[in-house]
């Protein structure tokens, strides 16, 4: 049986209940109620928009789209956005989908967190985009219905989401802070880790190895 919240249907598939357990066991109650907001937002603005992701590729998107921080996919440093992206395209395709379903689950995933970018591109990744403005900073909120907004948070509680929030980001990027380079990731870590000084592209340049 489909459950429905805010007139959104939780896709009824083998991948979306092992996805759900996955964040379930493998993350917190702060990631698993986030990403299941991102996935109704999304949906919701999907709707409003005249899009048509398919909600099989896009929950799996919105649950393993911040699993890079709390489990990085690679033993080599890299930003967490393609560790949850990496994440995903394995889990897709070790469960029959095809490679260009799991290439689009992985842009949507890799590209969330970059402005402008995610809208232009296929439903599901616009989708898993607006998801998370919404739920991350309150994007697009004036354009959805109160009451669903309201069903959706009754059903997944944000609790003291934004300290909890930033706080996973720190924990989850101290470590490796060179990956925040040209991201909006380097805010955080600015603003909360002592002695943090974030590089900047002017940094680059002049420290190029040129004469001039």
């Amino acid at each position: 049986m489909t459950d429905i919240i805010a007139g959104v249907g939780i896709p009824d598939t083998p991948a979306v209940a092992e996805a759900t357990e996955f964040l379930r066991e493998r993350t917190n109650s702060l990631l698993f109620h986030h990403s299941r907001r991102v996935f109704l937002f999304g949906s919701l603005h999907a709707r409003a928009r005249d899009l048509r992701p398919d909600p099989e590729l896009l929950y799996i998107s919105a649950m393993f789209h911040d699993v890079g921080l709390l489990i990085p996919f690679s033993d080599t440093e890299q930003r967490f956005e393609l560790d949850g992206a990496d994440h995903a395209r394995t889990f897709l395709l070790d469960h029959g989908f095809s490679g260009s379903a799991a290439e689009v689950a992985w842009r949507a995933i890799a590209l969330h967190t970059t402005p402008g970018v995610p809208g232009r591109m296929e439903p599901e990744v616009a989708a898993t985009h607006y998801g998370v403005l919404t739920d991350a900073v309150g994007w697009g909120m004036d354009g959805l219905e109160g009451d669903r907004m309201d069903e959706i948070v009754a059903v997944h509680p944000r609790g003291d989401f934004k300290q909890e929030f930033l706080k996973t980001f720190v924990d989850g990027l101290e470590n490796r802070p060179d990956t925040t380079y040209g991201t909006v990731n380097a805010d955080i870590l600015e603003h909360f880790v002592p002695g943090f000084r974030r590089t900047s592209m002017v940094d680059r340049v002049l420290d190029a190895p040129w004469p001039r």
